[in-house]
């Protein structure tokens, strides 16, 4: 049976475009440089994917998250571990949030995410390239670019546990990690030094299309696509809508600027996702490469041009 995690809602806003094969020759479209590899964050990919099945609080997440501390701390990353126990359909769950931060000369923080942990499926083996994996890659790729450059804005880049639902999709089985991180950060006050958040999820398909998310916040979800356009990846980053239910809901909810970049047409009438068949063969480093540009760009346009909630 299919598990649906996330409510879709299609509302076109001009002519909605196909999935397009990515290709080398999308590369050269790019004409702002920005340091980040997708090749390197495919590797990573690589690694995350060695680990097998990522539920949370399994064996396997826990590896995950010590490779990931290790390279966060050697890309110059100040790592924190936010722990907490997620009370959950099948009982108490230990959840651990990975904050890797970037200090800068201002006050302002923005935060870039994604999660790590899998869904848990007993039927098959699942071992999320995409949907867990894809994020992760890119995130430590991103923390690589951001310790090698001085930034004007604190950076948070973040990994969230607990995404996926443990049965089913619903308000209290879901977004476990940024359920957590947006109370935590609302009762020690930080919350209203965070400028805005870019979620990434599922942006590794090989046949790579990004619609704006409907709940995004409007004035980031225009930055974002701007920058897209501006860089030549206007055909991946498309003029469409749909809505999403994703990690960025706490924070929209709690008045953080967010948008939510993420594929969710992965195969044939989606059906790699949530399958067996969400696997590296399935994923490109061209569609790493794009998406981890876009991302850099609207960081520097973000530190170019702040604005608050």
């Amino acid at each position: 049976m299919l598990r649906i995690k996330r409510v879709e809602r299609w509302r076109p806003l001009a002519l909605i475009l196909g999935g397009v094969c990515l290709s080398l020759a999308s590369l050269t479209h790019a004409a702002e440089p920005t340091g980040f590899s997708g090749a390197r964050a495919f590797e990573d990919l690589k690694h995350l994917v060695s680990f097998g099945p990522r539920p949370s609080g399994s064996p396997a997440l826990i590896q995950t998250r010590q490779w990931l501390i290790h390279e966060l701390r050697g890309a110059g990353a100040q790592v924190e571990e936010d722990s907490f126990l997620a009370n959950t359909p099948i009982g108490s769950i230990p959840m651990t949030n990975l904050i890797a931060r970037f200090r800068g000369s201002r006050r302002e923080t923005v935060i870039v995410a994604g999660h790590y942990d899998t869904k848990r499926f007993d039927e098959f083996r699942f071992v999320g390239a995409n949907d867990g994996g894809s994020s992760a890659a890119l995130l430590v790729e991103l923390a690589r670019l951001l310790g090698a450059r001085r930034n004007a804005l604190n950076y948070w880049l973040v990994f969230f546990d607990g995404e996926e639902a443990i049965r089913d999709w619903s308000a209290t089985d879901s977004v476990y990690g940024s359920r957590h991180l947006v109370e935590k950060l609302s009762s020690s006050g930080e919350l209203s030094r965070i400028q805005a958040l870019i979620l990434v999820d599922m942006i590794a398909d090989a046949h790579l299309r990004i619609p704006h998310e409907y709940h995004s916040t409007p004035w980031l979800s225009d930055l974002v696509f701007g920058v897209a356009q501006r860089l030549g990846y206007g055909k991946y980053f498309v003029n469409s809508q749909q809505a999403i239910d994703d990690d960025h809901m706490p924070f929209i909810s709690a008045g953080v600027s967010a948008v939510d970049l993420i594929d969710f047409d992965y195969g044939p009438n989606n059906s790699y996702w949530h399958s067996a068949q969400d696997t590296l063969d399935h994923c490109s480093p061209l569609s790493l490469n794009i998406v981890g540009r876009v991302v850099a760009a609207a960081l520097v346009e973000l530190e170019k041009s702040p604005r608050k909630n």
